[in-house]
């Protein structure tokens, strides 16, 4: 497409960023020495600096040395967003280690397939995951068992008692203050430093392999995007971290980011708690939120959201799954913020494409490609389409990763001859170069030889004043060889089909209108907060 988004940069940002050379640990050093006396994670009611968060990364590392950790062995976090999860995540990369993170709700099934998978030596757990861990003890082969209390780094700790396999989190800092030389990492490039496993939402979850240069090129990507930007509002910045730091997005978009611009992070442990997140945002001043389309419905819908001070947030950002027009408009009308949509996938590292941050408004698009990213719209025979026209988005650039951890046929699958990235979403590029996803190619649904995108089913139903979330998927019709079905959560508890057809009808031409309604008190979804489509299709299923 000759790289049509070019012409829709705003002056301020650099399209050729330089990636800085060096290590990632190499940067850790530096930001934690150049920003030493600045807040840098907020959890709880305390506050840690830069300074701090360094010294105490030091420490895991040495410890992580003394047990014998060689560089390029995988170091397994299993936290949620406490003061805990920056420092081991430095302390693991000084060290030398690779860094695989796990979601803390995991059963011991999914623990046993990723930890095995990865080859996991050491494992960090948050204490009240420790049952499903202990569990899956019997079929893991992890060496090292460190267990974090929820109080760690906030004062007393009370750990429930520890067997000879475990050792507590506070054990590992003592041990590690002196004596231990921790070996220098000369630059490498192509040298992992993380296996980002990927959501698993639409089959088997599998390890991205993420190097130096994805790193160091993704977070030079997003500060040429963002940073002549936010230095010109509310600084110095606070960003609410409500989606959890083990997922690529809070963790490249959040974390990192904060890192290199010496911005502090407030650290949310459990955003399902929304009273207790209401009460973090009405005490806390911030200038940075960050979300997905469900925490954002959510909060619209609280009744206490009017209780939170907007007046210092200059940006709200969402992504990892499409936000709803209505949602836009609803926190919009909250906030006095648009909501700033972005595009990304573990694979890239996190970063595809954003909307700019200079004030345009929420449009249903994810922005324009980041700058060192080519964009790719390609039909099912990988030739190239045209503006307007829709086909399999396919990214190339320096965040892209290395490829899947010990799956080579799964990595030939996603990469192009020219190595572009399949991403598996269905998208178009405008004359302007804006970039609109319409949908995951496994979710679109073929009405008579008609393609139906559930996302705008899903939009039309969530406008609904009696509907709070609505997902939809794909059954078989013997007419039309497929046709869709919507699931509801209500917010009228006396809405019934009938109304909600004949809303469908008002927005939404025959072939695209809910075969039936099915409501539902939950919608399943993964820990992120994107709705599970897989399993509604595996509930609907014949049999089943």
């Amino acid at each position: 497409m000759d790289a049509i988004w070019l012409r829709s940069y705003p002056p301020e940002v650099d399209p050729t960023p330089a990636i800085p050379d060096g290590s990632v640990p190499a940067l850790i050093r530096e930001c934690c020495s150049q920003f030493a006396a600045e807040e840098a994670y907020w959890s709880m009611g305390r506050s840690v600096t830069f300074a701090e968060t360094w010294t105490l990364a030091q420490r895991v590392a040495r410890w992580l040395v003394a047990q014998g950790l060689r560089p390029g062995e995988r170091v397994a976090i299993m936290l949620p967003n406490v003061l805990a999860f920056p420092v081991l995540t430095y302390g693991t990369l000084i060290a030398g280690g690779v860094v695989v993170n796990v979601n803390p709700m995991y059963t011991p099934r999914e623990l046993t397939h990723q930890l095995n998978d990865a080859g996991v030596r050491v494992l960090f757990v948050w204490e009240p995951a420790r049952p499903s861990v202990e569990k899956a003890l019997p079929d893991l082969d992890v060496e090292s068992l460190v267990s974090v209390a929820p109080q760690s780094l906030l004062g007393a700790v009370a750990c429930s008692a520890l067997d000879q396999r475990w050792t507590s989190f506070e054990a590992v800092l003592v041990a590690g203050g002196e004596g231990v030389e921790i070996p220098p990492l000369p630059p490498d490039p192509s040298r992992p430093v993380m296996l980002q496993y990927t959501g698993g939402t639409t089959g088997v979850s599998k390890g991205a392999i993420l190097t130096e240069r994805n790193v160091r090129a993704a977070l030079a990507q997003q500060m040429a995007w963002t940073a002549p930007f936010m230095a010109k509002r509310c600084g110095p910045h606070r960003r609410v971290l409500a989606m959890p730091l083990y997922h690529i997005a809070a963790l490249m978009a959040g974390m990192y980011r904060a890192l290199v611009d010496g911005s502090a992070s407030i650290l949310i442990a459990d955003p399902r708690n929304l009273d207790g997140l209401i009460d973090v945002l009405a005490s806390q001043r911030f200038t940075v939120m960050g979300g997905i389309n469900t925490l954002y419905n959510a909060l619209v819908n609280h009744p206490r959201i009017h209780e939170v001070d907007f007046s210092q947030c200059a940006f709200s950002a969402a992504g990892a799954t499409a936000t709803q027009q209505v949602v836009a408009d609803r926190w919009q009308a909250i906030s006095g913020m648009s909501i700033l949509e972005g595009y990304g996938m573990t694979e890239t590292c996190c970063y595809i494409s954003q909307q700019a941050l200079d004030g345009r408004p929420f449009d249903g698009t994810v922005g324009l490609p980041l700058p060192l990213t080519e964009l790719s719209i390609r039909d099912a025979d990988d030739r190239e389409l045209g503006p307007g026209e829709q086909g399999e988005v396919c990214i190339r650039g320096p965040q892209v990763m290395a490829g899947y951890w010990n799956r080579v046929d799964e990595t030939a699958l996603v990469m192009t001859q020219d190595g572009y990235l399949r991403t598996g979403d269905i998208g178009s590029v405008d004359a302007s170069g804006y970039l609109k996803l319409s949908e995951r190619k496994k979710d679109m649904i073929l009405v008579s030889g008609f393609n139906v995108f559930p996302t705008e089913i899903e939009g039309v139903l969530i406008g609904h004043p009696g509907i709070l979330e609505a997902a939809v998927i794909a059954v078989a019709d013997e007419h039309s060889g497929q046709a869709p079905v919507a699931y509801v959560v209500r917010r009228d508890p006396l809405l019934g089909e009938a109304q909600v057809q004949a809303w469908c009808e008002q927005y939404l031409t025959g072939y695209k209108r809910p075969r039936r309604i099915e409501f539902r008190d939950a919608l399943p979804k993964s820990p992120v907060g994107k709705v599970l489509r897989r399993v509604l299709r595996d509930e609907s299923a014949p049999g089943s």
